[in-house]
């Protein structure tokens, strides 16, 4: 039997073997509970809304709208369904199938990508992101961000759909490039023995996959060392003022995440391009600029980059205190030169350095004579004086530790803590492991390694204590150290006065005890 279509519009009851379901349809997930619900309510009431098809063929009908409604009819087995029949072309048939499942509130995120993503592609007509937007009910920020999960790495897709990372941890994913989003998508869990072989996997909360991947991806463009409307830098690449992959190319989709650090750069292996483009650019000029590395350990033989203790950094912002003012850092010199930093952190920037080991003002010389009596007692004043600062500013820090509260995850302070420990310098990491009973061994890889293997082990109230104690060593390496650790004290209201006192009272006795005379020792008895 022939179909015949009188009307333009048309209702009537059709047979399920005469209807096919549509190719483009957005919807690619059915619920099976659902399902039988509706197949269940519909053997005894039927098909209370007319499927949308349009003619196929001269024997069947394209699905618009009601590919659910069909699935449920089979399996409830009813001979007819009622239909709407409408001419349609393609892209008029997409539009209205679009728009049709995309209003629906089940739809699954992904499928609402794909299918704003297939109206967004139709050539006619034409639709902008605004259109689409006003069709569906939705704002522009909503369909951008929605857009934007169909670039999710196939591994993002699938977590997706099986519920293990929600839609927050999806529209972080995938504002990344693919290459960095299999190490985003790790990020979004931890790993929790429970005394099983292998480990469960706990998905974290949204911002702290946004912390990880402010940590670890993006890169602010603000203090970049490079001319960023350069565009013949890294020709490939281009100017980063019409880079996708930066945060305020589209405001539609970072909005939200531009704040006071403004525009930031999504692909860090692009960035790192360009800075190694601006430094072989920069020498290429000026070939008399001195290369100094801000990283640690020694340099390779013959490298032409000078390490951290090659070189004094001067500092451009004025001394705060009398204190500051003695510091070489911020002194001037005859032979102060202009330098790139060319490895370690700060990588392309230009900083003033004096390099000369026989600068007086940066490398003064130390006296000679031994055998003088005031320099040594002069040395030996400045070394009590600095024991009794260093074991201070030991006993405040481990009274500022104490006051310290569990606030954060344990991974959190884990991931916090290593990042702290990996820039310090070996003075403060020995101090931080001495501060916990950490002694180094000659066969177990150094105090670092030791004191890492620690920290591995430690509970929650342990690193927290160990995150403030790092954060204080490492801000005092940058800045004034009895300053800094006073701040601490008063943050965590530890009474510093109290402390000196009690150190300087030890000390005192340690010497009174080395002055007073020692009995001789008693002869042993001879024993028969």
């Amino acid at each position: 039997m022939e179909t015949q279509i009188v009307n333009p519009t048309e209702y009537r009851d059709v047979t399920l073997a005469l209807l096919n379901e549509s190719k483009t349809n957005p919807r690619r997930t059915f619920e099976e509970v659902a399902l039988k619900e509706l197949a269940s309510s519909i053997r005894t009431q039927g098909v209370l809304s007319p499927l949308l098809v349009r003619p196929l063929t001269e024997n069947g009908f394209e699905i618009i709208a009601g590919a659910r409604r069909y699935r449920a009819a089979q399996m409830a087995e009813v001979p007819t369904v009622p239909v709407r029949i409408v001419h349609l072309s393609d892209a008029a048939a997409l539009e209205a199938q679009l728009v049709e499942n995309l209003v629906r509130s089940e739809i699954h995120p992904m499928e609402e990508a794909q299918g704003f993503r297939a109206l967004l592609d139709l050539e006619d007509p034409k639709y902008s992101i605004e259109q689409i937007a006003a069709k569906v009910g939705k704002s522009p920020v909503f369909v951008a961000s929605r857009l934007k999960l169909s670039d999710l790495v196939p591994a993002a897709v699938d977590a997706f759909y099986a519920d293990e990372i929600g839609v927050g941890h999806a529209l972080l994913l995938a504002k990344l490039p693919s290459d960095q989003q299999e190490a985003a998508l790790q990020a979004c869990f931890k790993e929790v023995y429970n005394g099983s072989h292998k480990p469960a996997r706990i998905l974290l909360p949204v911002r702290n996959l946004q912390f990880w991947i402010d940590s670890n991806i993006l890169l602010v463009l603000k203090d970049a060392p490079f001319n960023k409307r350069d565009a013949q830098l890294v020709p490939a690449a281009g100017s980063c003022a019409d880079c996708p992959k930066r945060t305020g190319h589209n405001k539609l989709l970072f909005g939200d995440d531009l704040g006071r650090q403004g525009d930031r750069c999504t692909d860090p292996n692009c960035y790192a391009a360009k800075v190694s483009a601006h430094v072989a650019q920069t020498l290429a000029a000026k070939p008399e600029l001195v290369q100094i590395s801000t990283a640690y350990g020694a340099q390779k033989d013959g490298s032409p980059v000078l390490p951290r203790n090659r070189y004094t950094a001067i500092r451009d912002d004025k001394p705060k205190s009398k204190d500051d003012v003695k510091r070489p850092e911020f002194k001037m010199c005859k032979f102060t030169t202009a330098a790139i930093i060319t490895e370690g952190s700060d990588v392309g920037t230009i900083h003033k350095v004096c390099a000369n080991p026989t600068c007086p003002v940066h490398h003064p010389k130390q006296p000679t004579s031994r055998n003088d009596e005031k320099w040594k007692a002069e040395q030996d004043k400045q070394r009590k004086e600095q024991a009794i600062a260093n074991t201070t500013g030991l006993r405040v820090l481990s009274a500022v530790s104490a006051a310290v509260p569990v606030r954060l995850m344990k991974r959190d302070l884990l991931f916090i803590l290593e990042k702290l420990v990996g820039v310090m310098d070996e003075n403060r990491v020995e101090m931080l492991a001495r501060q916990h009973g950490i002694r180094q061994k000659r066969d177990d890889g150094g105090v670092g390694k030791t004191l890492t293997a620690f920290i591995r082990r430690a509970d929650e109230g342990t690193l927290s204590r160990l995150t403030v104690e790092a954060s204080i060593l490492l801000a005092s390496s940058r800045g004034n150290p009895t300053a800094i650790l006073k701040e601490a004290a008063t943050a965590y209201k530890v009474d510093t006065e109290a402390i000196t006192l009690k150190v300087k009272q030890e000390f005192s006795a340690k010497d009174k005890a080395k002055k007073t005379p020692q009995p001789a020792p008693k002869a042993a008895k001879k024993v028969a």
